[in-house]
């Protein structure tokens, strides 16, 4: 179904009588397959974040008893709403992933409430106990880690030693990457700086470009991003001869001098709790979150510039990882004005939900939220 068929099914659906507002069961009989819905704000192919959650639904699809349904390109307003009950009332979805960041306060919050026995898995929202609807429930990856090796190798490898981080918008996940990303190049060296662009959305290709040429105009010479699809900056990076880590999936195809390794997503791990879940009429998880130690998010490999010393250092800090006794954000960390804001002998562990409402940008890092 193309996506104006499927957003403009329940106006529809209301000429046909007041009747099918009525409220009605979605219980599964036991022989008909559990209908999955994923609901995507970009295009599947764009080489980053929807590709990586395009890239787990097709292996939810090779599930026994399992049925995918999709739909890309829906914006963050009201119409993810439409999307997710044309794919309730029409499809007969039970299980809905709702991939973007800005789908869950309102949208998923609102159709959870209105449909009790739908099951809303959103990624990356922090459901809370007690305020939130219990068939709503968020999952996210600690892929900061990925992201701190990522610094740790551009540190190792820049000359220059400006680095440039190109983001969306300054939300707390956006500034956890950045901030780690920037704590783990100048655990090589303090002196590293690096100079942020936010460019308003998730995905500006123009604006993207720009920003890269911006950032290597000033001297950066490794480039990471938080976008939903990193191809621009990576191929715009590669004809300028700079380096890039890559973010999302992997983009070593794009950029086969420069690219030094990436944080990627491994959203297979979720998805197949959530599915078991509800085909074992367990109750819905509410709150999931892992990283590497947990099989949620893994490293490109190493492209062919990076160095031995940039290797050995960071595969000795993601041994400590996955090992579960590496903390990122410990003390003391200063913001980039200078405010104490973890004390000295103070660690958030990633497990500590203070890191989700991050709100500052720390020292080395240049730019303002």
């Amino acid at each position: 179904m193309n996506p104006i068929d499927r957003r403009n099914f329940i106006k529809l659906a209301g000429l046909i009588g007041a009747s099918a507002a009525l409220p009605f069961s979605l219980a599964r009989a036991a022989d008909k397959p559990l209908v999955v819905g994923f609901i995507y704000v970009g295009a599947r192919d764009d080489f980053g974040y929807n590709q990586a959650h395009a890239q787990a639904a097709a292996i939810i699809k090779t599930l026994p008893n399992v049925k995918v349904i999709e739909e890309e390109n829906v914006p963050e307003t009201v119409a993810v709403q439409k999307s997710m009950e044309a794919m309730i009332r029409q499809d007969g979805a039970t299980l809905i992933f709702p991939t973007s960041f800005g789908y869950f306060d309102p949208h998923v919050l609102k159709m959870a409430k209105k449909y009790p026995d739908v099951r809303f898995a959103h990624c990356g929202g922090l459901w809370q106990e007690g305020k939130d609807p219990l068939n709503a429930g968020s999952f996210f990856g600690y892929i900061d880690e990925g992201q701190y090796l990522n610094g740790v190798v551009a540190g190792h490898m820049s000359q220059s030693k400006k680095l440039g981080f190109i983001a969306a918008k300054p939300v707390p996940q956006v500034l956890r990457n950045l901030n780690a990303f920037t704590l783990g190049a100048r655990s090589v060296d303090p002196s590293i700086t690096v100079t942020v662009i936010f460019t308003g959305d998730w995905s500006l290709p123009v604006k993207e470009a720009e920003a890269a040429n911006s950032l290597i105009d000033r001297g950066c010479d490794v480039l990471t991003c938080h976008v939903d699809g990193p191809k621009v900056i990576v191929e715009t990076a590669e004809k300028r001869g700079v380096m890039t880590c890559g973010y999302h999936a992997s983009q070593a195809a794009l950029a086969p001098e420069g690219y030094l390794t990436g944080a990627e997503w491994n959203w297979e791990t979720p998805y197949r709790a959530h599915v078991e879940a509800a085909q074992a009429g367990k109750p819905m998880i509410n709150f999931m979150r892992g990283g590497l130690k947990d099989g949620f998010v893994k490293t490109s490999a190493y492209g062919p510039k990076v160095s031995d010393a940039a290797k050995q250092q960071a595969d000795a800090i993601k041994a400590q990882m996955l090992a579960g006794s590496f903390v990122i954000f410990k003390g003391p960390i200063k913001d980039n004005k200078g405010t104490v804001v973890i004390a000295e002998g103070t660690s958030q562990p990633q497990t500590d939900v203070v890191l989700e409402r991050m709100n500052y940008l720390v020292e080395g890092v240049q730019g303002h939220i």
